[in-house]
């Protein structure tokens, strides 16, 4: 357990500081459609006129709640937007430490699952078990959104690139030195006695029916 937990802290980090590399402002611009800045003044004017008053919160816009709505959606341009009422520095790091806290919890779980999991099974297995489910939830989670809501793929690549290394990471530091002890003598002690069991000239015997 303990040393799940000392794995899961550490895959965290590593995952975290993955994360930060990727989304740091120079090279997360890579993800983003940009336009000038008279039409991002004139749309954030809009947006400040028409959704401060609902506030925070991600919008579907036009609103397909209504008859019309669906005729505007339909005709586009659409957009979802996520929308936040209040501006901050472009170089806020008040997310840092929340986050990281988040990318450490995920780390602990991973571990436990992993650990739960790995018994009996080599480092190769366990390392394809975890970059099969990363793969898994990634496509599934971020790769297919822009499938589902037409939108365009650039951002959704990018952080589709970015989760999936940090987790393959994450979970390939967990499996290569931080799989519970118990775990890594079970492979080992079962090959062997498989190995003393079968006949020699590595042939089985299988039985026959009368």
């Amino acid at each position: 357990m303990i040393r799940s937990v000392i794995g899961g802290l550490i895959a965290g980090a590593v995952m975290f500081f993955i994360g930060f590399i990727f989304w740091t402002p120079t090279l997360s611009q890579l993800a983003f459609s940009e336009v000038g800045e008279q039409q991002s003044a004139a749309v954030q004017l809009a947006l400040s006129q028409s959704l401060a008053p609902s506030g925070t919160g991600t919008y579907v816009i036009p609103s397909r709640s209504t008859p019309g709505g669906t005729v505007l959606y339909g005709n586009g341009p659409i957009a979802t937007v996520h929308f936040n009422t209040s501006g901050f520095a472009a170089q806020d790091m008040s997310m840092i430490v929340p986050g990281l806290v988040f990318a450490l919890v995920s780390g602990v779980l991973m571990s436990l699952g992993i650990g739960a999991v790995a018994k009996e099974n080599s480092f190769a297995e366990t390392a394809r078990m975890v970059l099969l489910f990363s793969l898994g939830m990634t496509i599934w989670t971020i790769l297919a959104m822009p499938v589902f809501n037409h939108y365009g793929w650039g951002y959704w690549i990018y952080l589709f690139v970015s989760q999936t290394i940090a987790l393959v990471a994450g979970g390939l530091i967990i499996a290569r030195w931080f799989v519970p002890a118990s775990a890594l003598a079970t492979a080992p002690v079962r090959s062997a006695q498989q190995a003393e069991e079968a006949p020699a000239g590595g042939e089985i015997d299988v039985p026959r029916g009368e």
